[in-house]
Parts: structure tokens; sequence; C-alpha cells
């Protein structure tokens, strides 16, 4: 696959490895690793595949169906968001995730009876995020709305 055929972009010493949100995503994704492929890889080796450069992104066709590998990555990316919502609220976020074999689907985290977050997935094949800083940004942002529409319906959320 593309991955291994491009220099590896996020350095060990990335200040942005230290983010929440950028931990949680490498808890999720050694949590995801079955087979121990991750076990030896260093956190910057881990998340380097989330991050398309321009060259990445070329490499990449613009048709084509998600991989179980890139599969992975969503979900850990919005378990890492339902964990963090948790986290922030104090009620259990739980995802919904449902993708077709052509990449397009829906991402849901749900907190009692509440959808805290619906976002439409498209291209999944092409998942990934320009940098780590652009993938906490993205992150932040999502959960920010979460968080306020968990507390402003509380009643619902602790259903």
């Amino acid at each position: 696959m593309y991955e291994e055929q491009i220099q590896q972009v996020v350095q060990d010493d990335d200040k942005a490895l230290q983010d929440p949100i950028v931990r949680q995503m490498i808890i999720q994704l050694r949590a995801m690793d079955g087979y121990g492929t991750y076990d030896t890889w260093s956190d910057a080796k881990v998340l380097d595949p989330l991050v398309l450069t321009k060259e990445r992104r070329r490499a990449i066709p613009v048709v084509g169906d998600p991989d179980e590998t890139t599969l992975s990555r969503v979900k850990a990316f919005y378990n890492a968001l339902a964990q963090l919502i948790e986290r922030e609220t104090g009620l259990m976020a739980v995802p919904v995730i449902n993708i077709g074999h052509e990449g397009f689907g829906r991402a849901l985290i749900v907190v009692g009876k509440l959808v805290a977050l619906d976002k439409t997935l498209r291209d999944v094949h092409r998942f990934g995020f320009e940098s780590l800083e652009a993938m906490s940004a993205e992150a932040q942002k999502l959960m920010g709305k979460a968080t306020a529409l968990v507390n402003e319906h509380r009643l619902v959320a602790e259903i």
C-alpha cells in the first residue's frame, strides 16, 4: 500500500504527540491491534499513516473502497472522541459507525438517548489529516460541539 512507499512524516519528537486527543488516538489504535503489529512501533510510526501530505493524498486513488486498516483508523478516531466526551461530561458516550463498502456512511456518538455527534462520512478510503495538529483541531471542534450539546440537554443524555 502507499504507506510503505512514502517516508514517515511524523517524527518521534513531535510536540503534537503530547496532545490529549493524539494520546487517546494512540491508545485506541494500539487497542485495536489484535496481532501486535504496533508493539514494537513508536507512537509517531503508529500515527504516521493518519497524516496525509499532498504527496500521500495523490498516491491514493480518487475512487476506491476502504481497506480494513483505514476503517480501523476511522473507528479509532471516533472511539477517541467518545472517550474524551465521556471524560469531559461524566456520562458514557458510545460511538456508532456505519460505513458501506464504497466508503460512505455515518458516525454517531450517542450519550444516553442523545445523539451528541452526527457526522456524514464520505471517501473514507482517503481518511486522514494534513497534520497531527489538524487532527487535533478537528477533534477539538467536534468534541466542543458534542460536549455543549450534552450539557445543554443533560436530562436526555442521562436517560
